[in-house]
């Protein structure tokens, strides 16, 4: 094998690997961009359209009368009620022993230190209100 001929085959493996690089760089980008749109199209439903979906597809298998379709309606409406409450219970709950933990940790720091743990808290508070799921509608 020649020089030259060892050249333009080293030339051609490296066009052949840019194009493959392209074609799946563009491959993965659309779907990347598409998913990202479609996500962004379809917010979240609030809690009565969840609902509202759940009566129907019930309704559907189960073959539920009128009277039967309101019962369920009432006692998911209820349910979700019921969820709520705990979970606002539970998040009173963590609050305070977050509080409590804090308070612990201040009563040892020197002034010195007190700023700088105020500044780290409120950066891992503007975290967890990142992380925090929507609330419901």
């Amino acid at each position: 094998m020649n020089e030259s001929s060892a050249k333009q085959k080293a030339a051609l493996w490296v066009a052949v690997v840019f194009v493959l690089g392209a074609a799946l760089g563009g491959v993965f980008g659309y779907l990347y961009g598409h998913r990202s749109s479609v996500s962004a199209s379809n917010p979240p439903l609030s809690e009565p359209e969840r609902r509202a979906q759940r009566v129907d597809q019930l309704t559907k298998e189960l073959g539920l009368t009128d009277d039967q379709r309101q019962q369920l309606d009432k006692a998911l409406s209820q349910l979700h009620g019921d969820y709520k409450a705990i979970h606002d219970q539970s998040e009173a709950q963590m609050d305070q022993a977050r509080q409590k933990g804090r308070d612990q940790i201040r009563a040892f720091l020197t002034p010195e230190q007190r700023p700088k743990f105020e500044e780290f808290l409120r950066h891992m508070d503007e975290e967890r209100k990142r992380n925090m799921p929507p609330q419901p509608r």
